[in-house]
Parts: structure tokens; sequence; C-alpha cells
């Protein structure tokens, strides 16, 4: 039986950069399960996994535009100082998470700083890379 869209699936499986480091992995943990064309994936992982009988492994590659984008320029915020909680002390690689326009969390990060104004960063962290995945399909249903 292989996987088809609607399908509910359960995948082990490694994601990595073009460098080879380790960004995500299920092995130490439960098999990822999600519905197959639901839009809960990333579109190149929803595609990869379509086609896989249970058992089956394979490794690929999944371009920026179809894992999480194209960094977008538009996605860098400049704040002032001034509209920055008091309690907050910014640096250069901080986390932070603001409240988006829809009320949803939205994580960025402080890529620059100045007298004035900090800059964040909005893309998600692995925008704008290719990513490679070792994918083990382990339940179908």
């Amino acid at each position: 039986m292989q996987a088809k869209k609607g399908d509910n699936v359960q995948v082990h499986y490694t994601g990595k950069l073009e460098d080879g480091s380790v960004f995500d992995s299920s092995i130490q943990r439960e098999p990822l399960g999600f519905t197959l064309g639901g839009g809960q994936m990333i579109q190149g992982f929803d595609t990869a996994v379509h086609g896989m009988a249970v058992g089956d492994k394979k490794t690929v590659t999944i371009p920026a535009a179809e894992a999480y984008g194209e960094r977008r320029d538009d996605m860098m915020i400049d704040v002032p100082l001034t509209q920055v909680p008091e309690n907050i002390k910014p640096e250069i690689g901080m986390q932070l998470t603001l409240q988006g326009g829809n009320g949803q969390p939205m994580p960025v990060t402080v890529t620059n700083m100045d007298e004035e104004k900090i800059t964040l960063d909005a893309n998600h962290q692995l925008a704008g890379k290719d990513l490679i995945f070792d994918i083990e399909l382990v339940k179908i249903g």
C-alpha cells in the first residue's frame, strides 16, 4: 500500500542543511504523524512522502521555494527603541515573540541595533535554505 493524499501517515525523519548540520530529527522521539496533502507540512516534504510504502526510506533535497520560501526583505522590521518594553534588553541574535496582526505569535530575531532602533527579522529561520531530509515511512492509517 502506498501513501496517498488524505492518508494519516507516520514518519521518522532527519532534517539537514546543505553543510550536513542537523536542524531537526524525530529519531529519538515518537514518529511524526500528519495527514498527507492536509497542508500541515512544507510542500516538498508532503510531496516526498506521497507514493512511499511502509518501510520505504528515501533522502530528498527540498528547494527553499518548496520549504519555508525565500528570505523576504519585507519581513525585516525596524522598531524604535522607544517602543521596546523596558524589561527587554535587546541583543543581536536574541529571539523574541511579537503578536502578529491576526493575534498569532510571530517569532523574530534581533539582527541589528543602533542608538535609535532595533531591526527584527521575522523570516522563518530556515527561509532561503534548501533542506535535505532522510525520511522513513513507519505507518499508514
